[in-house]
């Protein structure tokens, strides 16, 4: 347990400083995204949407995973939302009204590209609040597929958003001030009415990564769906020398290559020590 918390809170660091350094700025495009004269090669027509998880931004959230896939050819976007333009925090507005940010930036993507469709990847709140964008504001019809990573689709214990607020160097009452924080709370009003007559839409694919050192996400498999094109992904079946926790999975190669994978043809058994060659 206390490897696992070490490489948690290092993982914090390495996004804490990234941020502090000037790397990851609020408002700032992680590396490969936000080009917005990019159009969709026929090998990778759909763009990919980069959702951020609470207490973060899309500079925080992507620094690894965005140039990944622009380098294996994709069109990137990413997007702050809920939180003040220009605040470093975002993420921690209510989620409708974060689900309709996502709702309008996919638009502007579908509009500046031309493309039909986009694919989505997010984390942690990223990766279930698309959902209801897919759910009750007309998305199905714009995306092909979610990919979430260590999504919170069933919701947390307190106590694990307590810990994402350690980790992250945050105190007080979060709650309070975080109303994405009390929706992201197993048995919410939001999470029942989310899942509520099915847990997926017609049309669309779903793929989750969780991991078995999920320290925020608890317990893990709560971040798991179930419904007609899903698949659930625990890393550890993969790698099981893998002891990602719920920070340290979106700066993971094996992370990564299984998002390739879920994005595209999958390539075969995934080489733990060089996942990406």
């Amino acid at each position: 347990m206390r490897f696992r918390a070490v490489l948690s809170v290092l993982a914090g660091a390495v996004l804490i400083t990234s941020a502090l350094t000037g790397t990851a700025r609020a408002e700032t495009s992680p590396q490969g995204a936000n080009d917005w004269a990019c159009r969709p090669a026929s090998a990778h027509p759909r763009p990919v949407v980069l959702v951020h998880g609470t207490f973060a931004n899309m500079a925080v959230n992507w620094p690894a995973i965005s140039p990944v896939l622009r380098r294996a050819g994709y069109c990137v976007f990413a997007l702050d939302y809920g939180g003040t333009p220009g605040a470093l925090i975002q993420g921690t507005g209510d989620i409708a009204r974060s689900a309709q940010q996502l709702s309008a930036f996919v638009d502007r993507v579908l509009a500046a590209t031309g493309a039909q469709r986009v694919d989505i990847v997010g984390h942690s709140q990223g990766g279930m609040m698309p959902r209801h964008y897919l759910k009750f504001l007309g998305g199905a019809a714009k995306v092909r597929k979610l990919v979430g990573i260590a999504p919170s689709n069933h919701g947390t214990t307190l106590s694990g958003l307590v810990t994402l607020g350690n980790l992250l160097g945050l105190t007080g009452p979060i709650t309070d001030a975080c109303p994405a924080c009390g929706q992201q709370m197993a048995g919410s009003a939001f999470l029942a009415a989310l899942n509520s007559g099915g847990e997926t839409v017609p049309g669309v694919e779903y793929a989750v990564i969780a991991t078995r050192y999920d320290e925020v996400v608890t317990p893990y498999g709560s971040g798991y769906l179930s419904g007609p094109g899903v698949r659930n992904v625990l890393l550890q079946e993969v790698c099981p020398l893998d002891f990602s926790a719920h920070l340290g999975v979106i700066l993971d190669p094996v992370v990564q290559r299984l998002v390739l994978d879920e994005l595209g043809a999958p390539r075969g058994r995934i080489n733990c020590l060089n996942p990406l060659g």
